[in-house]
């Protein structure tokens, strides 16, 4: 056996024993992100907050207020969302990605992304409030997929080919509509809180938005969970996944569906956070291999630590935050490249 057939083999025999392992690393950037800011806390800190909590310890008033300010509505929000939004995205990409059969899809591969900046950038023209933007952004975001599904079956049945096409126009399309948007946007107010948005920022996440989506973001990656068996069947091929008995057509749109919705959340949430999608997938891949029944939960877990890390980085490296957009793509690109000499492993 070939060297590259024994690393092949290793992740088949074992997959389920790295997710305990990732797993705890998440617990651990989590915990970690909830210490750094600043304001620094320490571990002893937290668990005195939240013994008060339980009514298992006191604090002094001042006290309990300041921890409280700082923990609950502060970072917990910022950690949360960013793990919710981290795992949304990469497990839509590993999904896009086995549906598509290809290695170089990501969650805006059929316009998910292009519609939801449009959304949100309409909401800042109109100067409406910030769940109105959210709203918008997820409605047009899922807008866009249809769209881009819709051009693909105006042409016969829907193929693999003329869907990723049909995404392709319709991303160009409200692309051409947001920079509509840019030119007619003021640029002393409303240009610059655009531009800021499209960079992506967990700063307006609040608690409540982020207890909200994140139970949705779990529903859509456990619906793709549902599909990973037929999904590993079409990734053969969808001939060879018809003579097994698969209903080609519901899952490809099933997954379709159950993606889009959770890259709508997540755009929905902090705006345009790239590269999340397209890395992780890889990195899981290379960890567990390419069955999605271990695949999808391995790309949530390396996402939400990615994002969390970006985060911790994009509020602490200077004075003033950093859109957590860029760090993702400064720290995503040189990730990516570093998994792509090693990517046909994981597509073995």
């Amino acid at each position: 056996m070939s060297t590259i057939s024994c690393i092949d083999a290793a992740p088949a025999r074992r997959p389920f024993a790295v997710l305990p392992l990732l797993g705890v690393a998440l617990v651990a950037a989590a915990l970690g992100a909830m210490t750094l800011g600043r304001y620094p806390l320490s571990l002893p800190e937290m668990l005195d907050f939240f013994a008060a909590r339980l009514g298992l310890a006191s604090l002094a008033p001042e006290r309990d207020d300041l921890l409280r300010n700082v923990i609950l509505e502060i970072r917990a929000p910022r950690v949360l969302a960013a793990a919710s939004i981290g795992a949304a995205l990469s497990v839509a990409g590993a999904a896009f990605q086995s549906v598509f059969r290809n290695p170089l899809a990501s969650p805006g591969l059929l316009g998910a992304l292009g519609g939801a900046c449009f959304g949100a950038a309409l909401a800042l023209l109109l100067g409406l409030s910030w769940l109105a933007t959210q709203g918008l952004s997820f409605a047009f975001g899922l807008a866009a997929v249809a769209l881009g599904v819709g051009i693909a079956n105006a042409f016969g049945a829907a193929s693999t080919i003329t869907l990723v096409l049909g995404g392709m126009i319709s991303g160009a399309f409200f692309t051409a509509l947001l920079s509509a948007i840019k030119y007619l946007a003021d640029p002393y107010d409303q240009l610059p809180a655009i531009v800021y948005w499209l960079m992506g920022s967990l700063a307006g996440v609040r608690l409540s938005q982020a207890l909200v989506s994140a139970p949705a973001i779990l529903l859509g990656i456990a619906g793709l969970l549902a599909l990973a068996r037929p999904m590993d069947a079409l990734a053969m091929g969808e001939d060879e996944a018809r003579s097994l008995g698969v209903p080609v057509g519901v899952v490809r749109y099933g997954a379709i569906a159950a993606a889009t919705l959770i890259t709508a959340l997540s755009v929905s949430l902090a705006g345009m956070i790239g590269w999340i999608g397209l890395f992780a997938p890889h990195f899981a891949r290379l960890l567990v291999g390419p069955r999605n029944a271990v695949l999808l939960p391995a790309s949530a877990l390396v996402g939400a630590i990615f994002l969390i890390g970006a985060d911790c980085l994009a509020r602490s490296v200077g004075r003033a935050e950093i859109p957590i957009g860029i760090v993702t793509e400064l720290l995503g690109i040189p990730a990516f490249l570093l998994v792509l000499r090693h990517s046909r492993k994981g597509w073995t």
